[in-house]
């Protein structure tokens, strides 16, 4: 078979299986945005350490660190790009009602016009170019940034919002919209393009550590067990 399977690219496939698996849980009948959300989160729990688990392998021959360089950039379109513009064409299917919380259930939503829906889905398709965008473009850029890494001159700041974002941004909104009363999913779609101009700007954002990894995933932990207890314990069957 062609391609590379050893174990630092386990990380990435897992990764790409996730998101499909969102992708189509969002578009499957009504659509399930809340049950996606935890399919992105988990992407961003792989992107989190895929870069580590790779390096570890001393012996890697280039062709397997450029093998491994594309198949990231193309996992993290689909994780970080695709999956949560498919978690808003979701949410525009299909929503949460509320009686007293926590009794709810999910209903088709009706109420918003067609030129709405077109604009809406409009910024879902632009929101994912800008990722594509951004992937490749930095595509174009990591020899140079690899030849940066070997003078030991680390990059310190990223140009732009790294895609992977994504993973803790629409989760947030995700879970403040479940435990509101409001419909939310106007705001959702502001926030896929804001977000999405950002990846393509020319903003400062600083690289996190080690332990700013630790904390990101931490947040990410406690909004899936927040996503978790409302929908496994609280809802009523």
């Amino acid at each position: 078979m062609i391609g590379f399977y050893d174990y630092t690219v386990v990380l990435t496939y897992l990764s790409m299986l996730s998101a499909t698996t969102g992708i189509m849980l969002c578009l499957n009948d009504i659509g399930h945005p809340y049950l996606g959300m935890f399919f992105l989160m988990f992407c961003g729990l792989c992107d989190a350490f895929d870069g580590k688990v790779a390096r570890t392998k001393k012996n890697r021959t280039e062709q397997m660190k450029k093998f491994g360089i594309q198949i990231d950039s193309l996992s993290d379109l689909v994780a970080f790009g695709v999956l949560p513009a498919c978690i808003g064409i979701a949410m525009l299917r299909s929503s949460i009602e509320f009686s007293i919380f926590p009794d709810f259930r999910f209903l088709h939503l009706a109420d918003k016009s067609t030129i709405i829906k077109i604009i809406l889905t409009m910024i879902a398709v632009l929101y994912a170019l800008a990722a594509m965008i951004r992937l490749a473009y930095f595509n174009v850029l990591e020899e140079e940034r690899q030849k940066a890494d070997k003078k030991g001159e680390v990059l310190k700041t990223y140009i732009g919002l790294p895609v992977t974002s994504a993973a803790l941004v629409f989760p947030t909104i995700l879970l403040v919209h479940i435990f509101s009363k409001a419909d939310l999913t106007l705001l959702y779609f502001v926030f896929l393009a804001v977000v999405g101009f950002l990846f393509v700007s020319r903003i400062q954002v600083k690289k996190p550590t080690m332990k700013g990894i630790l904390i990101m995933i931490v947040v990410g932990a406690v909004e899936a067990a927040a996503l978790a207890f409302v929908f496994i314990v609280m809802r009523r069957q």
